[in-house]
């Protein structure tokens, strides 16, 4: 009787249909708003991949490869379920083991390489085993902002002396590094680059920059006319469609 039961026992547990882990791919990229993909000429975005029930951390790594074609990003009609990547886009891959359907979370902060304009985007999809998100494009996240880094005056540097002008410089790009210029394809003439002066903790001021020949290139003058603790932030905006990204600086008048 024992051994009809262990024989029985066995035959159960050999027959019982155990889900397994299946090898699934999922690929994502980084699409700067209006602009193109963000891979390795800004560092790459850092993705993390996650279970959202569980918070269980399933691949993490950059985005790698080209902003892609132009062309076909910037200035083709877009027809649906055609796609806009094209072989050497910046992406990242994953393989994912998965033995159930997952609702997986995409996280992307970046770019990595200019951390003074990195922002963070995130969604949600469920992930199947053995139903690969590699199709078209993948799972594409739009990453929001400019990359305004401010070149002069260097942080908290100390001047002597009012009334004076102070110049300020910032490179300004599309999150993806693409390049801002007078009737370029992202034209300088449609942004507002501009500063917003505080002196020792409070308003004081909206500065207008121009561009300053050089691509992506702005400037702008800050006349002071007393000392104090000044801070300096850059932001370029979008009023065609609100993006907007900024940096800071600061600097001293004794």
């Amino acid at each position: 009787m024992k051994k009809l039961l262990v024989t029985t026992l066995a035959l159960f547990v050999l027959c019982t249909p155990f889900a397994l882990a299946e090898p699934t791919e999922v690929v994502v990229r980084v699409l700067s708003k209006d602009a193109k993909f963000v891979g390795t000429s800004m560092g790459g975005v850092r993705i993390n991949l996650r279970n959202v029930e569980t918070g269980e951390l399933l691949a993490t790594g950059l985005t790698a490869g080209s902003t892609g074609d132009t062309s076909k990003i910037m200035k083709s009609d877009r027809k649906r379920n055609v796609p806009i990547s094209t072989d050497g886009s910046a992406a990242f891959s994953a393989t994912l083991d998965i033995d159930r359907p997952v609702l997986v979370e995409a996280r992307a902060f970046g770019p990595l390489g200019q951390r003074q304009a990195a922002n963070t985007v995130s969604s949600t999809m469920w992930v199947v085993p053995g139903r690969p998100v590699t199709g078209g494009d993948g799972w594409v996240l739009q990453l929001a902002g400019f990359s305004v880094d401010v070149l002069a005056p260097p942080s908290h540097i100390k001047l002597t002396g009012a009334p004076q002008d102070v110049e300020v410089r910032a490179n300004v790009t599309m999150m993806c590094g693409c390049p801002i210029e007078p009737e370029g394809l992202w034209d300088a003439n449609r942004f507002e680059v501009a500063i917003l002066l505080e002196r020792n903790g409070k308003p004081a001021g909206t500065i207008p920059m121009e561009y300053a020949g050089s691509t992506s290139q702005f400037r702008g003058t800050v006349a002071v006319t007393e000392p104090g603790a000044y801070q300096v932030t850059v932001f370029a905006h979008d009023p065609g469609n609100g993006n907007t990204g900024l940096d800071r600086t600061t600097f001293v008048v004794k």
